[in-house]
Formats: C-alpha cells, sequence, structure tokens
C-alpha cells in the first residue's frame, strides 16, 4: 500500500514540474497559431507561477485542516479539468485562464502530496527513501517537460495540455483506493484575514517581479505591484506577530531546519532552476535548434537529474543531507560555470554537454537534500504547510531569478549576454555551498 501511494505522489509532483517547464518550447507554437503578442505570450508562463506562488500557504493550511486526502482529490481533479481546457482553447483568453486555474490546481496540490507523505511515512530513514524517490521523479519532470514539450509540439503544442488529462485521472482514482483517511487533522480554522494578507502579498509581489522581466523596473505596474506587495507582506507579518488566528504557526517560525531549507529552496531555483530557462534561449534563439532538437537536448540533463536524486539518498544516509546538498551545489555550479564559459562552442557534445551532465548531476542532489532538510523536523500535522513554505520559497525565487536574467538577456541578447546570464546562475549556485558550509546548529541539518 505504501508503494502504491508513494507511486501515485510521486507521479502528481511530475506533473506539477513538468507544466512549469513543458510550455517553453511550445510558446512560439502558440504564440503563432492564437496570434499573441510576446508579452501576452510570456504570461502563458506566469500565470501559472503566479497563482502556484499565490496559493501555496493557503493550500498548505486546508492541507492540515481538512486533510491531505481529500484536498489531494480536488486539486487533482481540478488540474486535469483546467488541462483540458488549455488544449482545446481557441484564443488567448481562455488560455491564460486555463493557466491561472492549473496553478491553482498546482497551490492546492503540492502541499496535499507533502502532507500525505509525511502522514503516510515515519520521520526518520522511512520518510527519507520516500522523499528520494518523490524527488527522483518530481525533479525530473522539469526536464522532462523540456523534453516532451519538443516531442509533442512537433504534433501539436495542445497535447502539452492533453497530456495532463489521463494522468489526472489515473491519480484521482488511486488516491480514492488507495490513500488511507487523515486521522490527524488540525483543529484549529484556517485564519481569512492573514490568509488575505499573506496570498495578496505572494500574488503582488510575484505580479511585480514577472511585470519587470517583461517591462522594465520602472513602469507603472510594476511598482504598483511591487509596492502593495511590500504594504501587504508588512501588514502580514504585524498580524503574524500580534493576532491569535496566523497563517504560520509559531512551531513552524521556530523550526530552523525549515528555515534553512527554504533558503535552499530559493538558491535552487536561482541557479539550476532557472537553467531550463536559459538553455531553451539558448538552444533555440542563439544556436537555431528546431524544437524537437531543443527538447532531445535535455535528455541527458533529464537522465542525470534522476542519477543525482538516486545518489543523493545514499549520500544523505551515509554523510548527513548537509553534506549532499553542499556536494550537490557544487556540481551545479561547476557545471554552470562550464557553460558560461564554453556557450559560444559549435559543438553541442564537446562545448555545452559537459556543463549540462553536471549540472543535471548536481540539480538532483540539491533537490531531494532542500526538502529532507527543510521538513525533517517538522510534525506532521504542520507537514503540508511547511512544504507549502518551501515551494513558495522556491517559485518567488524563480519570478525574481527571470526579471533579473531578462534584464541580463536584453531585447536581443548575444553570447555575452548569455554568458552573464549564467554566471549569474552560477553565483547563486555557490552562495548554496556557503548555505551548506555555514555553521549552523546540530538541529538544522539532520
Amino acid at each position: 500500500m505504501g508503494h502504491m501511494t508513494l507511486a501515485l505522489l510521486s507521479l502528481a509532483q511530475f506533473l506539477i514540474a513538468l507544466d512549469y517547464s513543458i510550455i517553453f518550447i511550445a510558446l512560439p507554437s502558440i504564440a503563432g497559431e492564437l496570434a499573441l503578442a510576446p508579452a501576452t505570450a510570456q504570461w502563458i508562463v506566469s500565470a501559472y507561477a503566479v497563482l502556484f506562488a499565490g496559493f501555496l500557504v493557503v493550500g498548505g493550511r486546508l492541507t492540515d485542516r481538512v486533510g491531505a486526502k481529500p484536498l489531494f482529490i480536488l486539486a487533482i481533479a481540478g488540474f486535469g479539468v483546467a488541462s483540458a481546457a488549455g488544449g482545446l482553447a481557441e484564443d488567448g483568453g481562455v488560455l491564460l485562464a486555463a493557466r491561472a486555474a492549473q496553478g491553482l490546481g498546482a497551490a492546492l496540490l503540492q502541499p496535499a502530496v507533502l502532507g500525505l507523505i509525511g502522514t503516510t511515512f515515519p520521520a526518520g530513514p522511512a520518510r527519507s527513501r520516500a522523499l528520494v524517490v518523490w524527488g527522483s521523479v518530481g525533479a525530473s519532470g522539469l526536464a522532462a517537460g523540456a523534453i516532451l514539450g519538443g516531442l509533442l509540439t512537433v504534433v501539436s503544442w495542445r497535447l502539452t495540455f492533453m497530456i495532463n488529462v489521463p494522468l489526472t485521472l489515473l491519480c484521482a482514482a488511486g488516491a480514492l483506493a488507495w490513500f488511507a483517511p487523515a486521522t490527524d487533522r488540525s483543529t484549529q480554522r484556517i485564519p481569512v484575514g492573514a490568509s488575505v494578507l499573506g496570498t495578496g502579498a505572494v500574488l503582488s509581489l510575484v505580479l511585480g517581479l514577472t511585470l519587470a522581466a517583461e517591462q522594465g523596473w520602472g513602469s507603472t505596474l510594476t511598482v504598483i505591484s511591487l509596492g502593495l506587495g511590500v504594504v501587504l507582506l508588512a501588514a502580514f507579518i504585524r498580524n503574524e506577530r500580534t493576532a491569535r488566528a496566523v497563517l504560520i504557526e509559531p512551531v513552524l517560525r521556530r523550526t530552523s531546519s525549515l528555515r534553512a531549507g527554504a533558503l535552499a529552496t530559493a538558491l535552487y531555483m536561482a541557479s539550476v532552476g532557472a537553467e531550463f530557462y536559459l538553455l531553451t534561449l539558448l538552444l533555440q534563439k542563439m544556436k537555431g535548434y528546431t524544437p524537437l532538437e531543443a527538447g532531445l537536448a535535455f535528455l541527458p540533463l533529464a537522465i542525470m537529474v534522476t542519477a543525482g536524486n538516486t545518489a543523493a539518498g545514499r549520500a544523505a544516509q551515509r554523510f548527513g543531507a548537509r553534506a549532499a546538498l553542499v556536494a550537490g551545489f557544487a556540481l551545479a555550479a561547476i557545471g554552470l560555470l562550464w557553460i558560461s564559459l564554453a556557450l559560444q562552442g559549435d559543438s553541442y557534445v564537446l562545448h555545452l554537454l559537459p556543463g549540462i551532465l553536471l549540472s543535471g548531476f548536481g540539480h538532483g542532489v540539491i533537490y531531494t537534500s532542500m526538502f529532507t532538510i527543510g521538513t525533517g523536523d517538522v510534525p506532521a500535522a504542520h507537514q503540508g504547510t511547511a512544504g507549502a513554505l518551501l515551494t513558495t520559497s522556491q517559485y518567488l525565487s524563480g519570478a525574481m531569478t527571470v526579471a533579473v536574467l531578462t534584464l541580463a538577456l536584453g531585447a536581443s541578447p548575444g553570447h555575452g549576454n548569455f554568458q552573464v546570464a549564467f554566471l549569474i546562475t552560477a553565483a547563486a549556485a555557490a552562495g548554496g555551498v556557503v548555505l551548506g558550509l555555514r555553521p549552523l546548529t546540530k538541529r538544522v541539518f539532520t
């Protein structure tokens, strides 16, 4: 039963990661068929990320309150319906609404998945092994998204949406059959005021960062969105300090391993998490790859991500999650630095592949280690919210990184622009090494 549960949870996480990256290579085909302007087409990516990051913490509290199983079923069903709507869309408005609905479904699904892992597998070796399997499949979803995006776009970009439908049906049916009902639900009400402030702050900040990538930091909409986000964030922090009903429980704020995990997820997204975005642009815009060729070029990356996940589990058991995290970020930094220095070369095998292999392996190691660290000391009743906090940190960092990289690339990027962009991601990976090497309390890394 535990194996079937883990398989379904891994498949659900695969879908969440897949849909973040599968759209990159398909984007030009979508924009062409639906006659979307470049700024509008970018929102096919951003609509998913904004709603995903904005509602994660609320999704975590819902998981703790109503139980992970019912929320999982509701979220996976909604995700499937939104995917079908996107695949059938005949205009840009419907497609953007479908992508936003996918992001909302993912925001409810992600904490439910982590909540089910936390309640199904006890803390210690059993949960660590489960996280290795889950992380291996989930991290591979980002790389697989780029590969499948290229393969499916050759036939039709609509398949990048429709592929989700049978998988979501499988997950929903399996959840009804195999998931155990929740026995440790939180008895506290969901704090509506704190939820509105927290969600509004994240939505405004992610929206502002996304607009900054498109329109620049000085645009009116960017300034308004970021300003509103800062105001709402300040109000949220004040509410969390003074109100009885808070969104983030004090036990989570006191958990140092969760704070370390959140910082690790932010640095992960700013380094190897941004690699997919940069490689997609480099291969198609600078190297002239077709969607199919670009998708196949990601295959070695996907393989190494999976290999890195597997190695992370063994390394964490033998040397500890902290050592695994340091090793993963170090490999990622070397790989990204390699790409930045060799990207002008004409040979994929000689110039790009070594860096892709190194960074891909590091990616897999980091992904498993950061979630193992972040959730290791969290009580089972709060696993959903903890997972949501980790992923919110991840995607907030992702939005900020895309904004910074877009500025570095400029309107007509050349090799020099791409070199600077990859150096930024390498610096973020180096920051992850520093994080792991810092003298921290024993409770931070287990």
